[in-house]
């Protein structure tokens, strides 16, 4: 099978968002082959370069997003008129769409956080003047001149003022429409491109979007030009980040904007053979923004556990004799890291991780069992976590004067604060080695892939009740409300003190963790949906016989992977059916 697999500030560059995932999902799936089709997000990302590529990537194309590539095409009369059609019926459709968060019917309640589908009219209104803006790209060879000219403005302008546009749109001024205009030029840049052709995208079998919004939108085209199934992998959902955005811009902007940006999740999900959320809180917004339940595979995403085997896996009886002297050793070496009570935290250091609540929690885990130690391993993120990390240095040191176990020896704060990589914690496998308990303390997460590192490690975890928390722990580990240290310290005490039960919640994370969230389980789910899409999708190349007609069922599905079914073999005969002439005898008189 071909795949065009379509990124946005991901793979193949380095450090790319999801870059991680996609690579193991096109290396675990070596008997398919790729093109990857890829939006760069700056110039720093094109300077870093792509990953190291695996065979099966065929074909890799790029576009930057950051900025527009002049391709010198000058419109006509006709083009003009055509672009003024389509771009202000688009612009109509914006103005005329429901606010975000409104209900649908009279007298029901939108659920906080989450918008309404958009309507039928407005959807189909969208779909039909961007599928035009497209054809039209195609036949002039670009829109960069158009979408930035005075024309979408004014475009733009008459659809606010006109009647029945909703009270945001129509007190939009001038700065505002120029925004507007701005944002929807990036956005629309995809349109210009030479990816839709018989030699590109529609080349491909199958369409895999690793995540919504632009990227899913050279999708949309070719599923409208070829007819190419599309699958749309969300893990985090790209249309709520764009509603957490611009919260100073003027009202006006962000009613536009969130217009557009809902609009083209609807059109995508409709358009969309499936969709693939990472996990239940992905799941429902989907649904709230327009996705059929029908359409929805959860498939959660994978995680090598290859490098905490050596942690989670229980040795064999030959072995623990062996290695008896050397655990010794090692827990006399990190002894003052790790002991038989050591509370973990493993992440990046920012506001949202509520470190704050996790110290005032071991204030009272110490109060209660006084030998506990608090490892914090985590670096900070950007200056913001600079700041918030030396608060909670801070605080730690108001909390916890150091000890000394004699009035000559030096103190030492029953909380460090470390980074992977230094002394005690070479990887991540070492630093949920050293501790007893697991803690995530956030006040926002999303997919909390630390939680699922410690799983692997067969470690018992206390954790807030963020995200998807609840979905990955499945009963393996004590859940408490977020920002309530008295509830975290509760259960981080009755966990040091039942080492049984710590045993036994880790034995069931790490089954749990090998079962639903491993690499191999993610590759075989993305398998099995990509035939099923391609077995549900007309044959859009009809295979005919000698006389011209098509011939129904002549392409399966399992025909487009490579295999032993594909070639050719002679047909078993048995040895009385084959047809042998009769030797030719001679009568005798």
């Amino acid at each position: 099978m071909r795949i065009g697999l379509l990124t946005e500030g991901g793979y193949p560059y380095v450090g790319g968002e999801g870059g991680v995932w996609c690579d193991r999902l096109v290396r675990g799936l070596d008997r398919h082959e790729f093109d990857v089709y890829a939006f760069s997000t700056g110039q720093a990302q094109e300077d870093a370069g792509w990953v190291e590529l695996p065979p099966q990537v065929q074909r890799v194309r790029t576009a930057p997003l950051w900025v527009a590539e002049e391709d010198g095409v000058v419109h006509g009369r006709r083009a003009r008129r055509r672009f003024t059609e389509h771009y202000g019926e688009l612009a109509a459709a914006l103005c005329t769409a429901a606010e975000p968060g409104t209900a649908q019917k009279p007298g029901t309640a939108a659920e906080p956080g989450i918008p309404e589908k958009p309507g039928t009219a407005e959807a189909d209104r969208f779909a039909n003047a961007l599928h035009g803006l497209a054809e039209l790209a195609r036949d002039e060879g670009g829109l960069v001149a158009a979408l930035r000219s005075e024309r979408a403005v004014r475009a733009l302008e008459r659809a606010c003022r006109a009647p029945g546009a909703r009270r945001a749109a129509r007190e939009a001024r001038v700065p505002d429409l120029l925004t507007v205009a701005d944002h929807l030029e990036r956005a629309l840049r995809p349109l210009s491109l030479d990816w839709y052709e018989e030699d590109g995208l529609g080349a491909v079998d199958l369409c895999h979007a690793a995540s919504g919004g632009i990227a899913a939108l050279p999708g949309l085209l070719a599923r409208h030009f070829f007819d190419v199934p599309l699958l749309v992998t969300e893990y985090g959902v790209r249309l709520r980040t764009h509603y957490l955005t611009r919260p100073d811009a003027s009202p006006a902007v962000r009613s536009l904007l969130a217009a557009f940006h809902g609009l083209l999740t609807a059109e995508t999900y409709r358009a969309a053979s499936y969709l693939v959320p990472g996990n239940a809180h992905a799941r429902r917004w989907q649904e709230r923004c327009g996705a059929d339940r029908a359409k929805l595979r959860t498939i959660h995403p994978g995680l090598d556990a290859t490098p905490f085997a050596r942690v989670g896996e229980d040795r064999r009886p030959e072995d623990r004799e062996k290695d008896e002297k050397r655990e010794k050793q090692e827990r006399q070496e990190k002894q003052e890291h790790a002991g038989p009570h050591t509370l973990v935290w493993l992440g990046r250091v920012e506001p949202a991780k509520d470190l704050v609540s996790l110290l005032h929690a071991f204030a009272e885990v110490r109060a209660a069992e006084p030998g506990t130690r608090l490892r914090i391993v985590g670096r900070p993120s950007g200056p913001e976590g600079e700041a918030y990390l030396g608060h909670c240095r801070a605080l730690a040191a108001q909390l916890f004067p150091d000890e000394a176990d004699g009035p000559h020896a030096v103190g030492q704060n029953p909380v460090s604060f470390e980074e992977l990589g230094g002394p005690g914690a070479e990887t991540t496998a070492d630093v949920h080695a050293g501790g007893t308990v697991t803690v995530l303390s956030s006040v926002v997460e999303g997919f909390p892939v630390g939680l699922i590192e410690a799983m692997f490690c067969g470690r018992a975890t206390v954790s807030t009740d963020v995200g998807a928390v609840v979905e990955v722990i499945g009963g393996t580990g004590l859940v408490v409300p977020p920002r309530n240290p008295r509830a975290l310290a509760e259960a981080c005490v009755s966990l040091l003190r039942d080492p049984e039960r710590r045993a036994r919640l880790g034995a069931a994370a790490r089954a749990r963790a090998l079962e639903l969230f491993s690499v191999e389980r993610n590759v075989a789910a993305f398998r099995g949906l990509y035939l099923e899409t391609v077995a549900r999708t007309p044959v859009r190349r009809p295979v005919l016989d000698g006389a011209g007609d098509p011939q129904p069922f002549a392409a399966p599905a399992e025909a487009h992977v490579p295999g032993h079914w594909t070639e050719p073999t002679p047909r078993a005969v048995p040895t009385w059916a084959v047809e042998t002439p009769e030797p030719v005898t001679e009568t005798v008189r």
